[in-house]
């Protein structure tokens, strides 16, 4: 079922995720419900705060992003097979250089901003299946999950640009909070006037 996303503005996505368990009511919906909800918008990453729920789990399909010619073929290859479920994700640390590149949000459409971020982050995490994971990704597989571990600790990419940058978006966040935006998938706005 495909799921609306929560906009700018959602007191939910401020929200830290608590961590879930194996006995979490309907789990395995929920997770097919995120990836169609994802996929309808064109997404590449997809947090459960995004669906108005505070929980730690996120879905990632980086798959589209191993069709970038400027790639190379190792990082291709990872992204290939990059879809996955990330459930009580932690980043235990970040390495390598910091690097920039343009970064949208389902919750924020129509706003694209070049985001600073490491090259190299170490994770924990668990899988729908609930066994425990340590990995360790780069490149843009590390980015996609470095901005959806972002949405389970309450912090949004628009968070992390220069206080110039955020005097100029101010006025466009605030459209978005109140439904003054068309995205071509269902949204839900927290701002918006109830007709």
């Amino acid at each position: 079922m495909i799921l609306p996303i929560v906009a700018y503005g959602d007191p939910v996505l401020r929200k830290v995720g608590k961590e879930i368990d194996k006995d979490y009511s309907e789990l395995s919906t929920l997770i097919a419900n995120m990836w169609e909800t994802m996929e309808n918008a064109n997404g590449v990453g997809l947090a459960a705060p995004q669906i108005g729920k505070s929980i730690r789990l996120f879905v990632i399909d980086a798959t589209p992003f191993a069709e970038d010619e400027d790639l190379e073929e190792g990082e291709k290859e990872v992204l290939k097979n990059f879809r996955k479920v990330f459930i009580n994700a932690k980043i235990e640390s970040e390495e390598g250089d910091e690097w920039a590149f343009e970064e949208g949000c389902l919750s924020i459409p129509e706003i694209r901003e070049e985001i600073w971020r490491n090259d190299i982050i170490h994770v924990t995490y668990q899988d729908e299946n609930f066994e425990t994971h340590k990995a360790t990704f780069s490149g843009l597989a590390a980015r996609v999950f470095q901005h959806e571990y972002d949405h389970i600790e309450g912090v949004l990419f628009t968070d992390k640009v220069s206080s110039l940058k955020k005097r100029l978006l101010k006025k466009k966040l605030e459209n978005i909070s109140k439904g003054k935006i068309g995205a071509d998938y269902r949204m839900r706005y927290y701002g918006a006037k109830r007709r």
